[in-house]
């Protein structure tokens, strides 16, 4: 539904912290299905770790949180020229490493959508499996007030 480019237009990260390459599937205001395709070449697995590279769980986190901020621009496209500040997490739990080679399709639902402030719930899967689970509050706020 959403390339690479697209994503690229909405987020500001890049290399190497841009951590979403696909969205599958989207409902403004609603939901959405993104992808993180993890391979063996990310600069963290240098050091997390040599003999049994795992995906560290924030960058997990911070994956959820970069696809419900494009569910947040998606679905207030008044605020394009906004950023996304991640403000909050709860309740979130890790259930198994996420290794290279692996296909993380995270999927996220509004809680709650206020003004400028989003509550997701949020799953991480790798084949069906969920791996990380949890709730992130983002806040849009206009560049000239960053």
């Amino acid at each position: 539904m959403l390339d690479i480019d697209t994503i690229m237009e909405r987020l500001p990260h890049r290399y190497p912290f841009l951590l979403v390459d696909r969205v599958l599937e989207l409902r403004t205001d609603e939901f959405i299905r993104a992808i993180k395709n993890v391979t063996a070449n990310e600069p963290h697995f240098i050091g997390h770790f040599p003999q049994f590279p795992v995906m560290p769980g924030v960058l997990i986190v911070e994956a959820m949180a970069q696809v419900g901020g494009i569910l947040a621009f998606e679905s207030t496209p008044e605020m394009k020229d906004s950023l996304v500040y991640f403000t909050g997490i709860d309740d979130v739990r890790f259930r198994k490493p996420v290794r290279p080679g692996d296909q993380l399709v995270m999927e996220l639902e509004v809680l709650r959508h206020r003004g400028h402030m989003w509550k997701f719930r949020g799953k991480a899967c790798v084949d069906g499996n969920v791996v990380c689970e949890g709730a992130l509050m983002a806040v849009l706020v206009p560049k000239e007030q960053s």
